[in-house]
């Protein structure tokens, strides 16, 4: 039984996710501001969290940075009213894996939240089994989930570890914009969602430093591949 941490200083809503995940079978966990759920996090180690962004106090960016700092790489859904592009980009850009804009459905928050245990899993399993993967001096290993590029060292938030590992599983290759969200985040967020450009974005920051060539290549219209200039 997958656990969920439910993050929001709403009671009634709380409730009302509370309800209807334990309905489907999910083990719930409930915090009502960040620091609450900081403690819920290391008392049940659960395999998603729900997390509102707007909380007095502590909010659901500051929970996702700490948890981040601490090497936690527990797959988030953030959760806010906030609905511009840019409010999104700064929720994925903070390491959330996943945003969702208030109000909802339920049974969209519940493709979610399957969405990101069932992309967990499939990234557990893969890691006991597969073997470091390299090109162009970029070599990510699966299993200690470290990732490098030459001599230099860096860390990836788990959407960005995925996104990487399946361009590294795919060398040379032009993989389009509806296959990448397909493999990596499970389904298709729809034209007007811009999270794989967002994630691209990162992933150039963190692999492309003063003197590196670009690796990860756009291919207009298409959709992007890993390859040498």
């Amino acid at each position: 039984m997958a656990t969920v941490l439910v993050v929001d200083d709403d009671e009634k809503l709380l409730k009302m996710l509370r309800r209807t995940l334990i309905y489907e079978g999910f083990d719930v966990v409930t915090a009502t501001d960040g620091r609450e759920a900081l403690a819920q996090v290391e008392a049940h180690q659960p395999d998603v969290i729900v997390l509102d962004w707007l909380m007095p106090g502590l909010d659901g960016l500051g929970v996702i940075d700490r948890l981040r700092a601490a090497h936690d790489q527990t797959m988030v859904l953030m959760l806010t009213a906030r609905d511009a592009i840019e409010d999104r980009v700064e929720g994925l850009e903070s390491g959330a894996d996943d945003y969702l804009v208030k109000p909802f459905a339920p049974a969209e928050l519940l493709a979610r939240v399957r969405a990101l245990l069932r992309r967990s899993a499939a990234a557990s399993a893969a890691a006991a089994e597969e073997q470091p993967l390299a090109y162009a001096g970029l070599l990510l290993d699966p299993l200690t989930r470290q990732v490098r590029r030459g001599e230099r060292q860096f860390e990836l938030t788990p959407t960005e570890f995925d996104l990487l590992h399946y361009l590294l599983r795919h060398p040379r290759q032009v993989l389009s914009r509806q296959q990448i969200l397909q493999e990596v985040w499970g389904y298709d967020f729809g034209g007007d969602d811009n999270v794989l450009e967002v994630y691209v974005g990162y992933l150039r920051k963190k692999t492309e430093q003063v003197g590196e060539a670009r690796l990860i290549q756009t291919v207009r219209g298409v959709g992007y591949v890993l390859r040498e200039e």
